[in-house]
């Protein structure tokens, strides 16, 4: 893909330079690791938290009933990305043209799209859904509204998780942006008011609906992009989406795939769904919710 020319956005903030934090602020790798969302074992979840998902913190709180009020985040004044730094301007170029697909959306419904802030940091970093980590991967915190990734995931996308290529790295900024997409709609909402209500079974199958309707909201943005796509780009794509199928991860790390303890859904999922929202354009089209057969 090509982003050369292309404007950045305004809604970056930098932290790498700010040092890390120490752990303890929230529920990351550890409680991951503690199996209550019945992915199948610490190496599973180690590696299932490094892609795409909604904040382990949250997913924590929402399939396992936990939650609790947001710790306030005290913050110096944000801080932009050195503009030699090729990287962060390359993030930059995407986000804004994820405010670009989704302002015209959301103006054709006479609204105003709420554009969420996207934070570089290093190690650690206190976000409003508790310490947010490195080793999480990306992830989107509704209480802040602010996209968090640590560059360095891009390097374990290629050399751990199989899944190289720049519009595969766009599509992880997209899929976050679908879950500040899923807060706005207050979808989320919904799903997090279900805490408690209902089965683990029930649980692990609405953050499935949930995870999928971001990838097929990324889909939706690919299709309005206005970054020049190359040929591959959309299979670079697709095949991220495949690499972090639940069935994909849990066969790596277990050698057997558990479809009741899927938290994201399989690979033909997250591919099928992606490709929904690249072939319809349509909001609509992504309601995974009322599917029948995901």
């Amino acid at each position: 893909m090509d982003v050369e020319g292309r404007r950045e956005s305004d809604n970056v903030e930098d932290r790498r330079g700010q040092g890390g934090m120490g752990g303890g602020g929230g529920r990351g790798i550890g409680g991951l690791g503690g199996g209550r969302l019945g992915i199948g074992g610490i190496v599973l979840a180690l590696v299932a938290s490094y892609f795409l998902g909604i904040n382990p913190m949250t997913v924590l709180g929402i399939l396992g009933g936990g939650g609790g009020p947001a710790p306030q985040v005290s913050q110096g004044p944000a801080q932009r990305p050195p503009k030699d730094d090729q990287m962060a301007s390359f993030v930059s170029k995407v986000l804004a043209d994820t405010e670009d697909v989704w302002g015209a959306l959301f103006a054709q419904s006479n609204a105003k799209y709420p554009a969420p802030k996207l934070v570089l940091f290093r190690g650690a970093t206190p976000t409003a859904c508790g310490t947010g980590q490195s080793a999480m991967g990306p992830f989107y915190c509704p209480g802040d509204q602010k996209v968090y990734i640590d560059l360095a995931f891009y390097e374990t996308m290629k050399n751990k998780l199989g899944a190289p290529g720049d519009f595969a790295q766009a599509y992880v900024i997209a899929h976050e942006v679908g879950h500040h997409i899923q807060h706005v709609m207050g979808i989320s909402g919904k799903v997090d008011a279900m805490r408690g209500r209902i089965s683990e079974k029930e649980q692990n199958a609405l953050s499935v609906r949930l995870e999928l309707q971001a990838d097929c909201f990324a889909g939706i943005w690919s299709r309005g992009s206005k970054l020049k796509l190359d040929k591959g780009d959309i299979e670079e794509a697709l095949n991220a989406a495949a690499q972090i199928g639940d069935d994909t991860l849990q066969k790596k790390s277990q050698g057997y795939a558990q479809p009741e303890t899927f938290t994201h859904g399989s690979s033909k999922q997250r591919m099928a769904w992606f490709t929904t929202g690249l072939q319809s354009g349509n909001l609509k089209a992504c309601d995974t919710f009322s599917a029948k057969a995901l």
